[in-house]
């Protein structure tokens, strides 16, 4: 008689052993995301001159209130980098989900809706930080909330770097992280912003994944000669050979070099635009490389041509070919319903800094309507702002990535 309620109990169990967590109650979750969000818009982080701690502080009272493990590192007190992790079994290495609590500043005075109110208004919530970065900064947090409740099973750490300084003083932010407590962010890969979804008409077209950064490189002219006078001019007159030189690579078309990420965007780019754009994308594919280089270009043996020392941001790239990039494409799939393109970013990222150290990185972002930008309603711009149902969308977007890279199969 003893052993019938054990076999019962057995009957009950041995079904769930194995069974994958039932998808989070995003209907429900909402009106969680939107209030987060605001309480995020609301706090004033604008770099410079730079006070993040109140959105830091912020942050880890909620991870702390769910029990996920959380760490502050600051090289300055009111500029603080939170780290949070969910152990996984350690069969993979880490994921890194990283976002930033700072924002560009602002003129209060050319908002319609004043720039940290939060305020929501026609489906769109406006105000700093809404695309950039605090749509992000809650994605992330949410992530980590959803696979901590949903008790999702890992593989490999999810790690959230909420970080500071993005803006404008990266020293106290991501450079301080990686110099000084990289074995607290240490990954195989990271999802950050840099990427974005482009709606046209209301409709979704295509999603761009930052894969790498342009990163720039300064040269500097010299040129030298006997001093002149303005009545005597002489041939050898340093400034005439310089602004000849200027001029020179003014008009110079560098040759076009393709790397992984440019030829797939172009290649990918092609599909869905219309005859003749295609052509201009596929003609990019197999560029002239007849030109020669700068110091060819000036062929004036007067001006010397130098690498000139620059603070650039360490050169790095991702492959395409990572398990990340294809969990990337088949939720972009899911989610969107449009193609992915890889794409060199013009514009600066943290990324850089963790490309650097080995890091596979991929830039993603909610999906944006391209007439928004000519209206003024892009990021950095004094109506900056994000549709409700995107950012609902992003997020459940950013959580499948993070589950489906770091859950055990």
């Amino acid at each position: 008689m003893r052993a019938l309620p054990l076999l019962l109990v057995a009957a009950i169990v041995t079904p769930l052993i194995g069974q994958t967590p039932s998808p989070p109650d995003w209907t429900a979750a909402q009106d969680e995301t939107m209030r987060h969000f605001q309480a995020l818009i609301k706090f004033d982080t604008t770099d410079p001159p730079g006070g993040e701690k109140p959105a830091a502080d912020y942050l880890k009272s909620v991870l702390d209130k769910e029990g996920i493990p959380t760490e502050v590192f600051a090289l300055e007190p009111h500029r603080p980098n939170i780290v949070a992790r969910l152990k996984g079994s350690g069969q993979k290495r880490p994921l890194l989900i990283m976002a930033h609590t700072d924002t560009v500043n602002v003129d209060p005075k050319k908002w319609t809706f004043p720039p940290f109110s939060a305020t929501r208004d026609g489906g769109f919530v406006y105000g700093r930080g809404t695309v950039d970065d605090k749509d992000n900064v809650v994605a992330a947090l949410m992530t980590m909330v959803m696979l901590k409740r949903q008790n999702v099973p890992l593989e490999r750490d999810v790690i959230f770097l909420a970080e500071a300084g993005e803006e404008g003083a990266t020293r106290i932010g991501i450079q301080f992280m990686a110099e000084k407590h990289f074995n607290a962010i240490d990954a195989e890969y990271c999802f950050a912003e840099g990427g974005s979804v482009t709606r046209i008409g209301g409709e979704t077209k295509y999603a761009s994944v930052q894969t790498l950064e342009k990163i720039p490189r300064a040269i500097r002219l010299t040129a030298r000669g006997p001093a002149g006078h303005g009545s005597v001019p002489l041939e050898s007159n340093a400034v005439t050979h310089l602004s000849g030189a200027v001029s020179k690579v003014a008009a110079w078309v560098p040759p076009i070099r393709l790397n992984e990420t440019t030829g797939s965007y172009f290649k990918r780019l092609a599909t869905i635009s219309s005859p003749e754009e295609a052509e201009r994308y596929r003609a990019a594919l197999s560029p002239d490389t007849s030109v020669s280089g700068v110091k060819q270009v000036i062929n004036d043996p007067s001006v010397e041509v130098a690498w000139a020392s620059n603070n650039v941001r360490p050169h790095g790239t991702s492959r395409l070919g990572t398990d990340a990039f294809k969990v990337l494409e088949e939720n972009v799939t899911e989610h969107y319903k449009v193609v992915t393109l890889p794409t060199m970013s013009t514009g600066a990222t943290d990324m850089a800094y963790l490309r650097a150290k080995g890091i596979q990185c991929y830039g993603v972002g909610p999906a944006t309507d391209i007439e928004d930008g000519p209206k003024g309603f892009g990021a950095h711009s004094d109506q900056e702002r994000i549709l409700e149902s995107e950012l609902h969308r992003f997020v459940r977007f950013h959580y499948d990535l993070a589950a489906d890279l770091a859950r055990k199969p």
